[in-house]
């Protein structure tokens, strides 16, 4: 066995193999995978081996397409067969919202270009005639869905990867991982030690065990699942006999999929009573092996089968696949180099390998040999959870996921379970004021607050849903009085050193600030897309507070790290900072009436110590609201006591709270991105208008600026833009096509009411030479296509007199 490789992948189930060869492929070819017993054990060999492209992330459902349309490749490198069954799949919708959720995925699939189509219950029956489509509504039909060997499969990457000149050694277990000084790795396994430069976990049913080598936890948990395989069915060998193989079927209400298994049918359940399986860890010794039958828990689920698949009530049982796999919290998988973390990468939880695992073997593979991905990842970026998680919290999460994995996915659905987890000291007084709570990175976010006589629920919906009238209230007291919410789900560190300036002016592509000033600037990878939004601002000449968005803290902690500076500390302060911010036409009189320091001559984008009431804070003279507005951070420790002083001075001036769902309908009315939908690694600066706050003009070679400087001299094939939309009762959520002409030329990154200005706005790209001020379009929105025009003037303060003013 060789004592030296570049990359050790330790695991052989499938994604452990699909890593190895795109590794080859992007050519490392010195690289080696260690697997404790044969390939495909674990999850891998017992999987039912069906793929889709559905998926509600489309950069997700785009990695799936890569991975379904990989597998003739690999017969073609390899010589051998992957049992490749492209049958097409059909999902089912038994009442309005899950037809909505299909037709809005079907609208997404437009600009991605899948070819998928509803079809009517009559379609259906020709399509999959096992399918009694009593209730039903329509479908979604997937030409490449279908299924495969997974042996086979993972064999076949497995030689594809020794062709390009990787090594797999078999019966090889991993007992150790050390790490050096110098950030390598010595992989020691019960047949010797192998120094590394990378460790990738792609350790499935074994993941957290593998992790716990190297002192990480991985928020996973693997689940009992259950599929059965009938005997002969009369209809499929009929089928067999014109040579025609039943498609697949999806039927969510039943939470279960369908597929032909040879003359009979194979049936698998997302049931309610679900189990976890191995909750104190996965023994090294279980491999090959299946759980016992266990038909009490999906009795239920068997009875709605037999209702929607008539067949199989007649059909007898040939034989039961029960064995564990695993989740993460949301169900995506957890992929890239884990945060504090040199040279260790993850490739776990990848629930659906036969769907997903080649798509992320690209992706991690672009990420170790590139630095960066061609999409956005942050779906599956391991980094999307930060060291607040727990395996008290990961379990009731994935059995909710679990439970929920054919439910319809609504775009303003707060799932309960493990909540509320993290809360601030406004936790209290804000229930009691009636909020409607969400949550971000693990923490109770306020999103709107409700009247006594209305539900401390906001109901799930592709429509406007019943916090549209409380949101309305909320953003009239913004725009005509005050109101204060939370800082507290903002990203924030603290940068210092002798080097601090130098190192943010590497980092970041724009303006470093003077003492006692902010900028806003974007943070671009060396391709010059965009993976930060950040406010800078100077609080003397060697210390910075950077603010961000809270969920991407362990994505850009990891990025400061890999380009840590002698002579530069930075500090994630997220949870050490919180405090308010106030906004409105009276804010200034509010902040005046709490503190002996003069505001009045603040200006827009300034940096003030000030002490309110009894409480020492940072104020900044900036506002996501778009109005006058000022940040203010403190310690926790203070926060009720700030809290107290800025109540008290802003009710004699009308101050109430708002929340999340009011600033997501405010930003709009200037026609502010917000991150992850209008900036996000996908784009670029130049393509969604952040180029204006890149500073071409610095004496530093920041990071990206090639990239950004050869997008400015050709200018970029696409622009942000906003739009007006003459909608009903649906707005714009994300990813709806855009037609011009008779066709689709772009897609919407973001959406929602504009309370203020009582219209429907979107967000979205166009081609660059279309973009014009009134240029009509239509949008789709839940399978109909709406009149917009495009906007250029913002729809509140056009001139900015009242926000800088």
């Amino acid at each position: 066995m060789k004592t030296t490789t570049r990359v050790v992948v330790i695991g052989g189930g499938v994604v452990g193999c699909s890593v190895l060869y795109h590794l080859t492929k992007l050519g490392w070819s010195d690289v080696m995978l260690l697997e404790r017993s044969e390939l495909t054990s674990g999850s891998t060999w017992h999987a039912a081996g069906g793929f889709h492209t559905l998926n509600g992330d489309t950069n997700m459902a785009a990695l799936q397409g890569y991975t379904i349309r990989l597998y003739k490749e690999l017969e073609e490198i390899t010589g051998m067969s992957c049992g490749l069954h492209h049958v097409g799949g059909v999902t089912l919708a038994d009442n309005q919202d899950r037809f909505d959720m299909l037709v809005a995925e079907r609208a997404k699939h437009r600009f991605m270009g899948l070819e998928t189509e509803i079809v009517t219950p009559e379609d259906i029956k020709k399509i999959a005639p096992v399918t009694n489509t009593d209730g039903i509504l329509g479908a979604l039909y997937d030409p490449l869905d279908g299924h495969l060997d997974p042996s086979g499969t993972t064999h076949a990457y497995a030689k594809a990867a020794r062709m390009g000149g990787a090594t797999i050694e078999t019966h090889t277990k991993v007992i150790e991982t050390n790490q050096r000084a110098d950030g390598t790795w010595d992989v020691v396994t019960d047949k010797g030690t192998i120094h590394t430069e990378h460790v990738v976990n792609a350790g499935g049913l074994w993941a957290r065990e593998v992790g716990a080598m190297a002192g990480v936890y991985f928020p996973l948990h693997p689940m009992e699942h259950q599929y059965l395989v009938t005997e002969d069915v009369p209809l499929i060998v009929d089928m067999m006999k014109d040579g025609i193989e039943h498609p697949h079927v999806m039927d969510p209400a039943g939470e279960s999929y369908l597929r032909q298994e040879g003359k009979g049918l194979c049936i698998g359940f997302y049931e309610q009573p679900c189990r976890p399986w191995a909750v104190d860890g996965t023994l090294w010794d279980f491999g090959h092996e299946l759980l016992p039958d266990d038909f009490d828990k999906i009795e239920d689920s068997i009875d709605f089968a037999y209702k929607r698949f008539p067949d199989l009530e007649t059909a007898g049982i040939k034989s039961v696949i029960h064995g564990p796999f695993t989740f993460a919290p949301d169900g995506n998988p957890l992929v890239g180099p884990v945060p504090g973390m040199r040279n260790y990468w993850s490739a776990c939880a990848v629930m659906a390998g036969f769907s997903q695992g080649g798509g992320v073997g690209l992706m991690l593979a672009q990420w170790m040999i590139e630095g960066e991905c061609e999409r956005d990842t942050f779906a599956m970026d391991c980094a999307r959870f930060g060291d607040w998680i727990t395996p008290g919290y990961t379990r009731p999460k994935v059995i909710e996921n679990y439970q929920k994995r054919f439910s319809v996915s609504y775009p303003n659905e707060e799932l309960p379970a493990a909540r509320p987890f993290r809360q601030t000291p406004m936790y209290d007084t804000f229930d009691k004021m009636g909020a409607v709570w969400g949550q971000q990175f693990g923490l109770e976010v306020a999103n709107y607050f409700a009247q006594s006589d209305e539900p401390r629920f906001e109901t799930p919906s592709f429509r406007r849903s019943n916090a549209f009238d409380a949101t309305a209230r909320e953003v009239k007291v913004v725009r005509e009085a005050v109101g204060i919410n939370e800082t507290h789900n903002f990203g924030k560190y603290i940068v210092t050193g002798p080097n601090a300036r130098d190192w943010l002016d590497l980092i970041m592509a724009g303006r470093i600030p003077k003492q006692g000033r902010l900028s806003l600037t974007p943070m671009l990878s060396p391709k010059g897309r965009l993976i930060g939004d950040f406010t800078v601002s100077c609080l003397s000449d060697h210390a910075f507070q950077l603010t961000a968005s809270y969920g991407s803290q362990a994505y850009h902690m990891r990025w400061f790290e890999q380009n840590e500076a002698e002579g530069v500390k930075v500090a994630n302060v997220s949870d050490r900072l919180t405090g308010f911010q106030i906004a409105g036409p009276k804010a200034r009189d509010v902040l005046t009436a709490c503190t002996r320091d003069d505001v009045s001559e603040m200006k827009f984008m300034d940096v003030r110590q000030l002490t309110i009431g009894l409480v020492d804070c940072l104020v900044q003279r900036v506002s996501y609201t778009g109005d006058l507005g000022f940040e203010i951070y403190c310690d926790p420790m203070a926060q009720r006591a700030l809290w107290d002083t800025l109540w008290t001075a802003g009710e004699p001036h009308g101050m109430r709270p708002f929340g999340m769902r009011a600033m997501m309908s405010l930003r709009l009315d200037k026609f502010f991105g917000s991150w992850l939908s209008e900036f996000s690694p996908d784009y670029t600066a130049a393509e969604t208008g952040m180029d204006r706050f890149i500073s071409f003009k610095k004496n530093t070679d920041f990071i990206g600026r090639a990239a950004a400087e050869a997008e400015r001299d050709t200018g970029p094939t696409r622009r942000l833009c906003a739009f007006e939309v003459e909608a009903e009762d649906a707005d714009v959520n994300a990813y709806e096509p855009i037609w011009l002409d008779g066709s689709v030329v772009g897609f919407c990154t973001s959406g929602g009411y504009s309370h203020h200005a009582q219209k429907s706005i979107a967000q979205g790209f166009l081609p660059s030479d279309r973009v014009a001020d009134g240029l009509e379009v239509e949008i789709e929105i839940l399978g109909k296509l709406r009149k917009a025009r495009v906007l250029t003037t913002p729809l509140f303060d056009a001139d900015g007199a009242r926000m800088r003013g």
